[in-house]
């Protein structure tokens, strides 16, 4: 017998399928909700009347080939419904995104990072004024923002709104939701930048592969080194994670890492990595917070062009990235590896290291180095990433309000 708790789960539950086939196929008919989700014929009717009804969906006409008959009626999630915005801090600029429920880009703008302050403290009034701005430009009032999605590299609280550790704040900590001081209403969630790449990657090739999608990792090169992992769970959800890669122990050689560790991946790996060992710069050196891509272009010729301490600059990083994806392919088993970031445009130069790092490993020897590919345009990937977690999240919110009120 279903209890009261119970029941409201299930319909909670079934309120979210229908959102979210809505999310990921666009506007659909009645019976093709039914057949993605895998719901009632009563259960969908019962469902999309009340999220139309409270003004999350709407429906389309579609008049039907040739013109007779009655025409299909099309459910679609209410663009104004919600909105959401997204950030992304990387480690010279700071984005700042507008979507709307459907998850459609309306505004964004970039600001340099240096703008916003040395200490957390100007960080963060200059972000609030900065989101303020985005409402403003768009005329919308805070209590019409259902999410907020914060995305940076460094150690994030994978279940909050917490920056644990970041290049240029150290372990100064920043608890956004906290300091942000939103409506209570409003979601705010910090995510790891390459997790949101693996997610916007798995969900593209979920929609491609459908069941055939099993996992991958997203590796992402630059001023840091993030590793992002998506993985298709028992229940069939897609589950990401973001194993913190860049600061894995690589080697005992001495190298200091922006973390403060020594003989980090990223302390070989990372743009500061490469300068320091292409000049020859003594590996206790102080990593610089930040090199510019004219400056790695630089190095990059001249690798190209024989010199010899620059060559081996790139091969050492490429080592330390192949010896960590070796290792976490014997934790996770093989699985098909993207490799985004501005560190994309030296893969020429990485390439034989990263190579002989995997080779190392007696897992990669046995079953062979998985594919890698390239991609471009990782800032697509990490907007996409924000729009559908916030999206979920909202969702749920949503389906959650529905049940409550329905018990009621």
């Amino acid at each position: 017998m279903l209890t009261k708790s119970s029941t409201e789960m299930v319909r909670q539950q079934n309120s979210v399928l229908v959102l979210s086939s809505l999310r990921r196929h666009g506007p659909l008919a009645h019976t093709d909700i039914a057949a993605a989700t895998g719901l009632a014929s009563a259960t969908v009717s019962a469902i999309t009347a009340d999220l139309e009804r409270t003004g999350a969906l709407e429906r389309h006409e579609q008049s039907v080939s040739g013109g007779r008959g009655r025409p299909r009626v099309l459910f679609a999630r209410r663009r104004d419904h919600r909105y959401l915005i997204a950030v992304r801090i990387s480690s010279d600029t700071l984005q700042y995104s507008l979507a709307d429920y459907t998850g459609t880009l309306i505004d964004r703008f970039d600001e340099p990072r240096d703008e916003a302050g040395s200490s957390s403290t100007q960080f963060v009034a200059a972000f609030r004024e900065a989101l303020l701005r985005l409402m403003r430009r768009s005329g919308l009032d805070p209590e019409r923002i259902a999410a907020i999605s914060i995305s940076s590299k460094g150690l994030v609280d994978p279940d909050g709104s917490r920056l644990l550790w970041s290049p240029v704040f150290g372990y100064e900590e920043i608890d956004f939701a906290a300091a942000l001081s939103l409506p209570p209403a409003t979601r705010v969630r910090l995510n790891n930048e390459t997790l949101l790449v693996a997610q916007a990657l798995a969900r593209r090739a979920d929609r491609d592969d459908g069941d055939g999608f099993r996992s991958l990792a997203a590796l992402s090169l630059g001023h840091s080194i993030g590793l992002g992992i998506a993985r298709r769970g028992t229940s069939g959800e897609i589950e990401v994670s973001a194993p913190n890669f860049g600061h894995m122990l690589n080697a005992a050689d001495g190298k200091l890492c922006r973390c403060g560790s020594r003989g980090c991946i990223e302390a070989s790996a990372g743009f500061y990595g490469i300068l320091r060992t292409a000049f020859e710069v003594p590996p206790d050196t102080i990593p610089a917070k930040f090199v510019p891509l004219a400056e790695m272009d630089k190095i990059a010729l001249r690798a190209r062009q024989g010199h010899r301490m620059s060559e081996y600059a790139f091969r050492q990083a490429g080592l330390a990235i192949g010896q960590g994806l070796s290792r976490m392919l014997s934790l996770f088993g093989d699985m098909p590896v993207a490799i985004a970031g501005h560190g994309t445009r030296y893969m020429d130069l990485l390439s034989r290291g990263i190579e002989e790092g995997l080779q190392q490993s007696l897992h990669a020897r046995i079953y062979g180095t998985p594919k890698i590919t390239v991609v471009a345009d990782e800032a697509t990937l990490v907007f996409e990433g924000h729009v559908e977690r916030a999206l979920a999240e909202i969702d749920h919110d949503i389906a959650l309000a529905r049940a409550e009120e329905a018990t009621a």
